[in-house]
């Protein structure tokens, strides 16, 4: 299936007029950029020299800038650490007109940050700070309380999980009923031993390997992937699972029975940092906004295959999602 740019424009204008929390693990993403060019006498590494350094918003906060990027109003919740790294996160947020209104400041945690170290468009190492494990009652609460208040305004809703403690029993429990009671689309970035707690949801998106180490099931082919797709819907009652599948694109069973695949449309991959926030910001994006499974599907496969062209946590901009598209009917045409 190829969508018009006539269609696929009036997508993208409809997405500039929708509101979309994400709710989940909020992330500060380091890099320190140069050049290696020998290994140090002290142990076999190579030596970095350090010409440049940079900041960008990773996790939940990643989602957000790819919602923000498209055109979407996002609305952020989640928890940073009383710290430096929390204050850069939060001037992030503003430089990108990210509202950082129910974010949680917590005395006993720090925020989570990842530095990463590359030389010559590759990375080296990566150091993280992060605590892991469920916050405390009250910062549970108002987590909650938050998320709660901030699903009033909006169209859809994203859990973006990382495994690093604000997605937990207490915080999906309380939040649940009230996604449920709206109706509203919510879709889940997974963490692994999570998928018990995901009840009910719209729709569910792990990698292949995520997939298949949380059904239990190999996956070697596509009888597999189905079946491990099938089986991860009856755990969660989840109305959609999409398995992003790398250079093999990615597959979306239902529901209602249907299978289908779509192909990767990535030109050159350089960096994957955040494609899964790309895909699940955008694939939400375009069903908040009236678009179909296939569409949304489709569109996220092409705003997927642009940032992992790009060296680290990146976005897809609406104008380089229509070129791509172009690019692609203009190739079918000969």
């Amino acid at each position: 299936m190829i969508i018009s740019l006539k269609r696929l424009n009036k997508i993208l204008v409809a997405i500039k007029k929708i509101r979309i929390v994400v709710f989940g693990d909020l992330m500060l993403d380091r890099y320190l950029w140069g050049e290696a060019e020998r290994i140090s006498p002290e142990a076999p590494v190579p030596v970095v020299k350090v010409e440049d350094e940079s900041e960008r918003l990773g996790g939940a906060a990643n989602v957000a800038w790819n919602l923000k990027t498209l055109g979407v109003e996002p609305i952020l919740v989640g928890l940073i650490g009383e710290d430096m790294f929390g204050e850069r996160l939060r001037r992030l947020l503003r430089e990108f007109k990210i509202d950082d209104e129910y974010i949680v400041t917590s005395k006993k945690r720090q925020t989570t940050t990842k530095t990463r170290v590359i030389a010559r468009n590759q990375q080296v190492v990566r150091v993280d700070r992060e605590d892991i494990g469920n916050p405390g009652r009250n910062e549970n609460l108002k987590l909650v309380e938050n998320a709660l208040s901030a699903m009033e305004q909006a169209d859809a809703l994203i859990i973006s999980d990382y495994g690093k403690g604000v997605i937990n029993k207490t915080t999906l429990r309380n939040i649940g009923a009230n996604f449920r009671h709206n109706k509203l689309f919510v879709s889940v970035d997974p963490k692994e031993n999570h998928f018990s707690l995901y009840r009910n949801v719209s729709l569910i998106t792990p990698n292949q390997k995520e997939a298949s180490n949380s059904c239990g099931i190999e996956i070697i082919d596509d009888k597999s992937l189905i079946r491990c797709a099938r089986k991860l819907m009856r755990i969660t009652s989840a109305e959609s699972i999409l398995i992003t599948r790398g250079a093999k694109g990615m597959t979306l069973v239902r529901s209602d029975g249907s299978v289908k695949n779509y192909g990767t449309v990535a030109r050159q991959v350089y960096d994957v940092t955040g494609a899964g926030d790309t895909v699940i910001a955008t694939f939400t994006a375009v069903i908040a906004a009236g678009g179909s499974y296939d569409e949304a599907a489709i569109i996220s496969s092409h705003a997927a295959g642009i940032v992992v062209g790009k060296v680290g946590t990146a976005t897809a901009m609406p104008q380089e999602i229509v070129e791509s598209m172009r690019y692609e009917i203009e190739t079918k045409k000969h």
